[in-house]
């Protein structure tokens, strides 16, 4: 594990075979969601950066068609939604115990399983002035899902009621967008989706996330074992991390959701520094393993578009960087599910259509998965001098610039 000097090492037990698979994606693909959107952003200004003093330094020859004119920013506001699905694949497939069983020889059996898309994030991009809003989906969220046309070319009829994650199974990516644009009412004009070893690589690629804890985490079950302090983590070593859940805060899904975005905060302020930036090697790393293991829209394999999404993004400030939760209530149903809490997510999409500051007015408690790296600097108010708008209490989440330390009760 790469640290700093006077960092404590985290202590990784003999390896246990995970558990709770189906979380797996879900964690570690809303992290890496901002690596997509970066990767995707920041590498298509990066070449077009590049190729523009050499486009300056052209030379006009007789006879030659006017070529169209400089690229400039994406007009308007988008959305582009981000889908982590669990497939198996061969390479990966020892990371993933029961969940993708493997022959004597090692080789991978064919998956019975249907594939689900456990990670739901629609990313809104606002006009000027400019922000980005990642508002993320429980994949236990019951809600209608429309009729779609499956892999096979077959027409799915509608249901009432399902789980979000299974609206992949029905139609793939296409079905996805469908069931978020109909419960949502954003239309969704980007789409892209990354599998298990998709989240790895890119985890990898982005390389050391620091993240900071202010109490023991001790958790069996994600095999993470960290003392007070701060850790530089990728790959499997970050997947353990955003797995932890019974040793952060009061051990539910909400605590390690807050944890989770200690994780995404960290990383974005990786991602848009100068450490990544300025290096071209690793930026290069970084946009080629993202580019190679995402599979788009077709509305985003345009060069010109991605460059025009590129200049958009590319100045957003961290503080403007915001991740959110999708309100939910209690399913009346059944206990262990959700179900949408409208009003409250009337009053979220209100506010981000309406290009405001998100006031999120949950103050952290000690049954939450983070506390703050500053306990005397408080989180900031978007709502302060009138100019944000107050959400309501269940919609959770954090900015970009708010640093967190994770709250181990280990």
């Amino acid at each position: 594990m790469t640290r700093g000097s006077k960092t404590p090492l985290a202590r990784h037990g003999q390896q246990r075979r995970p558990r709770g698979w189906q979380q797996l994606l879900k964690v570690v693909g809303i992290a890496t969601a901002v690596v997509l959107v970066s990767a995707v952003a920041v590498g298509a200004y990066v070449v077009y950066d590049i190729t523009r003093p050499y486009a300056s330094n052209a030379v006009d020859l007789k006879g030659q068609e006017n070529l169209p004119p400089d690229i400039g920013a994406y007009e308007g506001g988008f959305d582009l939604l981000l889908v982590g699905v669990d497939t198996c694949e061969q390479e990966y497939a020892h990371y993933f115990g029961d969940r993708c069983p493997v022959d004597e020889a090692g080789y991978l059996l064919p998956d019975e399983n249907a594939t689900l898309n456990d990670v739901n994030i629609l990313v809104h991009v606002s006009p000027e002035p400019r922000r980005v809003t990642a508002v993320s989906f429980p994949r236990d969220l019951q809600i209608p899902i429309p009729s779609c046309v499956d892999a096979d070319g077959d027409t799915r009829s509608a249901m009432s009621k399902q789980p979000i994650n299974s609206a992949y199974s029905y139609g793939e990516l296409g079905c996805v967008a469908d069931t978020i644009h109909e419960l949502t009412g954003q239309d969704i004009e980007f789409a892209a989706s990354v599998t298990f070893g998709g989240v790895i690589e890119i985890t990898n690629a982005v390389g050391g996330v620091d993240v900071c804890v202010a109490s023991p985490i001790r958790d069996v079950d994600a095999n993470l074992y960290l003392d007070p302090g701060t850790y530089s983590l990728a790959g499997i070593e970050a997947l353990q991390f955003l797995r932890a859940r019974h040793s952060i805060g009061n051990g539910s899904d909400l605590g390690r959701i807050s944890n989770q975005q200690q994780y995404m905060s960290s990383l974005v302020r990786k991602v848009s520094g100068d450490e990544v930036l300025k290096d071209t090697g690793a930026l290069m790393r970084l946009v080629s393993t993202a580019f190679a293991n995402v599979t788009p829209s077709t509305s985003l394999t345009n060069p010109f578009l991605l460059g025009q999404i590129a200049l958009a993004v590319k100045s957003v400030p961290v503080e403007d960087v915001v991740f959110v939760q999708y309100p939910t209530i209690e399913d009346p149903d059944n206990a262990n599910h959700v179900v949408p809490d409208y009003e409250a997510a009337t009053a979220l999409w209100e506010a981000i259509n309406a290009n405001v500051p998100l006031g999120l007015t949950s103050a952290l408690t000690e049954d939450d998965g983070v506390v703050l790296a500053d306990p005397a600097a408080p989180a900031p108010d978007a709502t302060a001098g009138g100019t944000g708008v107050a959400l309501p209490s269940n919609v959770k989440g954090n900015s970009a610039a708010q640093q967190t330390c994770s709250n181990g009760n280990g």
